[in-house]
């Protein structure tokens, strides 16, 4: 059995899941996530640092639609599991992977590191709106 795995998908939702992220992060919440992070805002980042930030980004966010496609194409063979359709299908693997991956992590992070609950609802947020995209991509473009 082969696992279908679209590479096209995968490269526009690296590409789509960069957009999110800067929009995310910059537009939407960057200062209130700049202070729960404690930066200050009068202090620009460094244009070398900037860089580096953004090709790991885009380094991430390739691992993570590689892997979310193996994972959503390994689904494909339980039985009866094509008839939910795509939307079905990307609805189950975001909510299940944020909720079993992402949320855990946030939460040790909010109790251990002393992070506010504001910080843990940017970052899950994020990380929701994520992988639903990334999943509709891959689930409606495999299909």
């Amino acid at each position: 059995m082969e696992l279908k795995i679209n590479v096209v998908a995968i490269l526009v939702a690296v590409v789509i899941n960069f957009i999110l992220g800067f929009i995310w992060y910059t537009l939407l919440f960057g200062k209130a996530w700049g202070k729960e992070m404690g930066y200050d805002p009068n202090v620009k980042a460094e244009t070398s640092l900037m860089v580096k930030g953004m090709v790991f980004m885009l380094i991430g966010n390739f691992l993570f639609a590689w892997v979310f496609a193996h994972n959503i194409a390994a689904w494909t063979f339980v039985p009866e599991i094509n008839q939910l359709g795509p939307l079905a299908s990307a609805l189950n693997a975001a909510i299940f992977t944020w909720l079993g991956f992402y949320v855990p992590g946030h939460l040790s992070s909010t109790a251990w590191e002393n992070k506010s609950w504001k910080l843990f609802a940017i970052n899950a947020g994020y990380n929701l709106v994520s992988l639903l995209a990334v999943a509709f991509i891959l689930c409606y473009w495999t299909k």
